[in-house]
């Protein structure tokens, strides 16, 4: 009965590999629409944003970050698949790389809303809430076929395609796949 305990501990730990800030929101979550329309009121408060970055802009003392805004998931994570409501800025005291920190990164930000900033977008000029940052968590890269890719659990025998080396063409290191693995690499 002892066995599966340090299981489910390795289980657990799993789960908290984010920083706590990141994992867990505010105790009063202010959502980016209520903060573009009164930020005066919500000037000090602690938000956990998150979305894609747009821009990296390096000054002497700080940086500013333009992320484009996403509605997030319990954990943390930006919804991407959803529309995006409109974008703001993050200030980090640091330096962040433009390499690390690339356009079209998932990041989530936990902070405070300072207020806003005036950003020039295109040929418009837009005043969008500015954060400053306490923690910045980068997303990796989302894999929608998962760990286990098409063949199920090392490609066994889970499926209509999956016997064991057969009813499927393409077989790569444990996995199935419907399309030649190295045309995408």
């Amino acid at each position: 009965m002892k066995w599966y305990l340090p299981l489910y501990c390795l289980a657990l730990n799993a789960c908290s590999n984010l920083p706590p800030a990141i994992q867990d929101a505010p105790l009063y979550d202010i959502s980016y629409s209520q903060a573009v329309q009164n930020i005066a009121n919500y000037r000090e408060s602690p938000v956990r944003w998150g979305g894609m970055i747009v821009d990296v802009e390096n000054e002497q003392d700080y940086t500013l970050v333009q992320v484009l805004y996403y509605p997030l998931n319990s954990y943390g994570r930006p919804l991407t698949d959803q529309a995006n409501e409109g974008r703001f800025v993050i200030k980090s005291p640091e330096f962040l790389d433009p390499a690390v920190y690339a356009k079209n990164t998932a990041i989530t930000v936990a902070g405070t809303l300072k207020g806003d900033i005036e950003r020039t977008v295109g040929k418009k000029i837009m005043r969008l809430p500015l954060i400053s940052t306490t923690v910045i968590y980068q997303w990796p890269k989302y894999d929608p076929n998962g760990a286990y890719g098409y063949g199920g659990y090392g490609g066994f025998g889970f499926g209509p395609y999956n016997s064991f080396y057969g009813n499927y063409p393409y077989y790569w290191g444990g996995f199935y796949r419907p399309y030649p693995y190295y045309r995408f690499r």
